[in-house]
């Protein structure tokens, strides 16, 4: 008698085989059907903590990123509707400074509220796995912010992206897979400079960023107070969270980027529980700044940051712009092990040689940011190759690539091998594809139901030489994206 799983595997590939067929797709991209680093099982380890937490594998996620923390957390819906923290995972590296990311080749990493789709999960990675944050978003498009190709994908190797440990992203993966398995259409990524609390928020107040990050902390906030996924809408250049239809409209609002906000409304309960966490955080908040609890410090001239427990194994190793920046206890972790396989190219965050400027702000709306006084480079497009030439590329007879701050060797990647049918539906209709590794320079850095939406933080005067374009995810992918890579199953 078949067990359950092969029996759906085998029912997965005949369908992903012939939906290939039907769409006159060639060898390569039957190959990638059966790309064996994307159907890698969610570890017995982690199933064994869904149960302990009342979850199922294929319940939808929801990822959080903290740039100073150097933390990746994946949040997992349990059976009664609630996400709670599966699992924190060390980010390995990530480039720029705390702050939205501007333009393309700025090496920021972007930060916001970001949709991923199946259509955005890159089995045939050029860094063993990986996903596109979507930046930038509508939000990001209205502020004339540009960038493409910021992913979350392995290596420890990163230019504008969040770089984690192959065997990190394989995990992380998995997980997102298994959540569209189980019929989520996308999941959240929130990504911030910081974890939002008292203390944080008032060690860098004098940051030009503050007013982009107190927008972005409603949607924190709401997170924090329902567990629930918030809802994301975008008018007068700025975020909305968790908008309803307003008392006696007669149809649901409409939102544009760039247009006058609808009238709309926040649930009640929302609202008032929001208002009470704020309200004591901003009571603390005082309580910090009257006792001077210090600025940190800007433009630091360091290229963003890894958490310590990568930064322990590296000769001369430092965590940058993360926490223990000053490389403290690093010698005791460097006696544990590591969550997965440092390569031997990895750059870790050094400050430079000279000092730097102080950073200019760029300004194009209620968010402001630093722009970097340092060149940019473009990131290079996103770029498709077949499976031969990937082969020869990555043995060492094709082009070179870059990463993080200085080339990587020559590391094998298996771009599409055949595997078993064990193949999810996901990630098998994605189109082939394997994103360059691309490269950034580093730039500096109330709510009860209403008809209208609150005002807009003010923005500050933008100078002339700086760019007025920040960065942080791509729009939404069409709703339809979903169904029609599935549409041959149906």
């Amino acid at each position: 008698m078949i067990s359950g799983l092969p029996v759906r595997l085998l029912v997965t590939s005949a369908a992903l085989a012939a939906g290939l067929m039907l769409a006159g797709c060639n060898s390569d991209q039957i190959s990638l059907a059966q790309n064996a680093k994307a159907n890698q099982p969610v570890p017995p380890k982690l199933i064994q903590a869904m149960t302990e937490k009342n979850m199922d594998l294929n319940s939808p996620i929801l990822v959080r990123i903290f740039k100073q923390e150097a933390e990746l957390e994946v949040w997992k819906q349990d059976r009664d509707g609630r996400f709670a923290l599966l699992k924190t995972y060390p980010i390995c590296r990530w480039s720029g400074d705390l702050g939205p990311k501007v333009r393309e080749g700025d090496r920021q990493a972007p930060e916001g509220f970001y949709t991923i789709t199946p259509a955005q999960m890159n089995p045939q990675s050029a860094y063993y796995l990986s996903f596109n944050t979507g930046y930038p978003n509508a939000f990001d498009q209205a502020l004339g912010r540009t960038g493409s190709q910021l992913m979350v994908h392995g290596d420890c190797s990163s230019r504008g992206c969040y770089a984690m440990t192959d065997e990190q992203i394989a995990e992380i993966y998995a997980l997102g897979r298994e959540s569209f398995f189980g019929g989520q259409r996308a999941f959240q990524l929130q990504a911030f400079p910081f974890k939002m609390t008292p203390i944080n928020m008032a060690k860098h107040r004098n940051n030009p960023n503050m007013p982009f990050w107190k927008m972005i902390k409603q949607g924190y906030d709401h997170f924090e107070v329902t567990r629930q996924e918030p809802k994301v809408d975008f008018c007068e250049k700025k975020y909305v969270f968790d908008a309803i239809r307003a008392p006696n409209a007669t149809r649901e609002p409409v939102f544009n980027a760039s247009s006058k906000c609808p009238a709309y409304a926040i649930p009640e309960e929302v609202a008032d529980a929001v208002r009470e966490k704020q309200q004591h955080e901003q009571a603390e908040y005082h309580k910090l700044v009257a006792r001077g609890t210090p600025v940190a410090r800007m433009n630091t001239g360091i290229d963003g940051g890894m958490n310590q427990v990568f930064a322990a194994k590296l000769p001369d190793g430092n965590t940058g712009l993360s926490e223990g920046g000053d490389a403290q206890g690093l010698s005791l972790l460097a006696l544990s092990r590591a969550p997965g396989t440092i390569p031997s190219h990895v750059n870790p965050p050094r400050p430079k040689l000279t000092p730097q400027e102080e950073p200019a702000v760029a300004v194009s709306a209620p968010a402001t940011r630093v722009a970097s006084a340092t060149p940019a480079q473009r990131e290079p497009e996103q770029r498709s190759e077949s499976f031969f030439s990937s082969l020869a590329r990555k043995v060492g007879l094709g082009g070179s690539e870059t990463t993080a701050s200085a080339p990587p060797p020559a590391k094998p990647r298996a771009a599409s091998r055949p595997a078993p049918p064990s193949i999810s539906r996901a990630t098998a209709a994605a189109p082939r594809r394997a994103e360059p590794k691309h490269a950034e320079p580093k730039p500096p850095p109330a709510l009860k139901p209403t008809v209208t939406a609150a005002p807009a933080p003010a923005a500050a005067p933008a100078p002339a030489a700086a760019p007025a374009t920040i960065a942080g995810a791509q729009p939404v992918v069409p709703s339809n994206s979903f169904e029609s890579r599935f549409s041959a199953m149906k």
